[in-house]
């Protein structure tokens, strides 16, 4: 098993803020938009440097997301800022109807995913975000791992004619990537190849794949780690050569487990190569307040649920032989 390390933990919404001020520092077009979490989103500097192209939007997030479809067609390219929360759930009739439908090239940019928003509690820790916007026809979905990703993302996504859907976090995490590294759109990172089991992680999940990897290492388990950072679109040259050579599948996100990663990746499977897999993710339930780790705990996603996920797995692999 390969060695990870890093000496520095950040938010990887922190990422995001570096990331937009560089885009926008080489492109004019690039403009901001936020509903009234300019701190939260990390825009504040954005906000300093270029304030003829930042708009605050106050709490008024489908009005926002409308401008933003309209500035795209003077040419801008809008990036849109609020929790994860309400940049979806709260907006989706908006985003379907003038963003997706419309094919506008706007970027969706949402903070504080997932149960690791903490003690917000559950009606800010959305759950369903990525099922609901891999569902809308042409949009892209990227969920980073870490600060420097973000910041590549975010680069990448300036560049990138059509609109994404960014998430990433509140918490504090492992900075791990390699620094300046290009952002692929639609590219599976390989952390750590291996032959007995493939594990496809995303977002804060793919650290803890990374532990579950040195863990099963211990055991004699060569798992094959990779950081599938683009849900929409997948790749699937990658997922399946990687599946069809270790011949079973853990997935981890912290998303629930219908409409996610492991969904889309059951679906590739099906149609192209069925095999046992096993899903780490929230259960069909709510979330409730919490810190961050003690969340992670209970809803079953931390390295250890990973751990017994393969060995579930590898069992049932075994019973096919």
């Amino acid at each position: 098993m390969k060695k990870f390390t890093f000496t520095e933990k950040f938010d990887t919404r922190s990422g995001f803020g570096v990331g937009l001020l560089a885009a926008a520092q080489a492109n004019p077009n690039v403009v901001a938009l936020c509903a009234d979490l300019t701190g939260s989103l990390k825009m504040d500097a954005f906000a300093k440097e270029f304030p003829e192209r930042f708009f605050q939007m106050g709490i008024a997030e489908a009005n926002m997301i409308s401008v933003a479809a309209g500035m795209t067609i003077g040419g801008k390219i809008p990036f849109t800022g609020t929790f994860a929360n309400f940049s979806t759930g709260r907006v989706y009739d908006q985003i379907r109807q003038s963003v997706a439908y419309s094919g506008k090239n706007v970027k969706i940019c949402a903070s504080h995913a997932g149960l690791t928003l903490g003690e917000d509690g559950a009606t800010h820790q959305i759950l369903e975000d990525v099922g609901m916007m891999r569902m809308l026809p042409g949009m892209t979905v990227i969920n980073t791992c870490d600060f420097n990703q973000t910041k590549a993302a975010t680069l990448a996504i300036a560049e990138f004619e059509g609109p994404v859907y960014l998430r990433f976090g509140r918490p504090v995490v492992p900075n791990y990537t390699e620094k300046d590294a290009k952002f692929e759109i639609g590219k599976a990172l390989m952390l750590n190849p291996g032959k007995d089991v493939s594990i496809f992680a995303t977002g804060h999940m793919v650290w803890e794949a990374i532990i579950a990897g040195e863990m099963l290492a211990e055991q004699g388990i060569d798992a094959e780690i990779i950081n599938i950072h683009t849900i929409k679109p997948l790749d699937a040259k990658a997922i399946l050569d990687s599946a069809t050579k270790t011949g079973c599948v853990v997935t981890a996100e912290e998303h629930q487990i219908h409409g996610g990663l492991g969904d889309a990746i059951a679906q590739l499977l099906c149609k192209h190569n069925p095999m046992p897999l096993e899903l780490v993710a929230v259960q069909d339930t709510f979330g409730e307040s919490g810190t961050p780790d003690q969340l992670m705990e209970k809803y079953g996603l931390k390295a250890a649920n990973i751990v017994a996920a393969t060995l579930k797995v590898l069992a049932r692999k075994k019973a096919l032989v």
